[in-house]
């Protein structure tokens, strides 16, 4: 990976007990049911993408691509149809800033997905402050806190990403805004301080859909994205 086209990418996810205490603000759970073995965590280069296409510590890190006049949006092109509107403002964020790579982007998404997923459940606060907006960490803060008083834990075991793909884009003055529909698999339950189930099923995969919202200024030298927003996906 050529050092000098690096671009970081955070993202967000909350973990079961969330859906619970959050659902108006995140995901919402269709409870479908599968065996687990039927997913597989997504790597970099095979993050599951639209049926268009057969990001140290806290940071996913993402590859630029060298561009050319010819070659410029074609990665973009792949994954939003040229002409239309989510195409055209991903090619302005590409435009506001070169080392923006649509494939990366997703395949970051991926990878960070799980990361804070697990965070959550453990709750692992110094992971979640780096990744999330000011705002966004506040409330997950209040949450844990939350749960921690009523002596619950969770437990989740990520079995995977099913679909991940753009949702919207724009940019406003110098700072991009990319939103992105995930559709995730998990095997999580809420457990009191004696170990009964609260919530959820510690067997059971179930699909979680979440839609986030995310914002880099591209004229800062801090290439981090963060988390500005979320809501579900009925």
């Amino acid at each position: 990976m050529d050092s000098s086209n690096l671009v970081t990418i955070i993202f967000l996810v909350a973990a079961v007990f969330v859906f619970v205490q959050l659902r108006n603000v995140l995901g919402t759970r269709t409870g479908h049911e599968q065996s687990p073995d039927q997913f597989r965590r997504p790597e970099a280069d095979d993050a599951p993408v639209n049926e268009s296409d057969s990001e140290n510590d806290n940071v996913i890190t993402l590859p630029g691509m060298g561009d050319n006049p010819g070659t410029k949006y074609k990665m973009i092109d792949r994954y939003a149809k040229p002409g239309s509107g989510i195409n055209n403002a991903l090619r302005s964020v590409k435009d506001a800033d070169p080392s923006f790579d649509a494939k990366e982007f997703l395949a970051g998404a991926s990878m960070a997905y799980e990361m804070i997923v697990m965070a959550f459940a453990d709750g692992d606060r110094r992971t979640l402050e780096n990744l999330l907006s000011a705002e966004v960490y506040e409330g997950f803060d209040q949450a844990l806190t939350d749960r921690e008083a009523r002596g619950e834990s969770v437990r989740t075991n990520f079995v995977g990403i099913e679909d991940i793909s753009y949702e919207g884009a724009e940019m406003r003055d110098s700072e991009s805004h990319i939103t992105v529909n995930v559709v995730s698999q998990l095997i999580s339950s809420t457990v009191g301080s004696d170990g009964e189930l609260i919530d959820g099923d510690a067997e059971a995969v179930v699909e979680v859909k979440d839609v986030w919202t995310f914002a880099r200024d591209t004229l800062s030298n801090n290439p981090n994205w963060k988390l500005v927003a979320t809501e579900s996906e009925d």
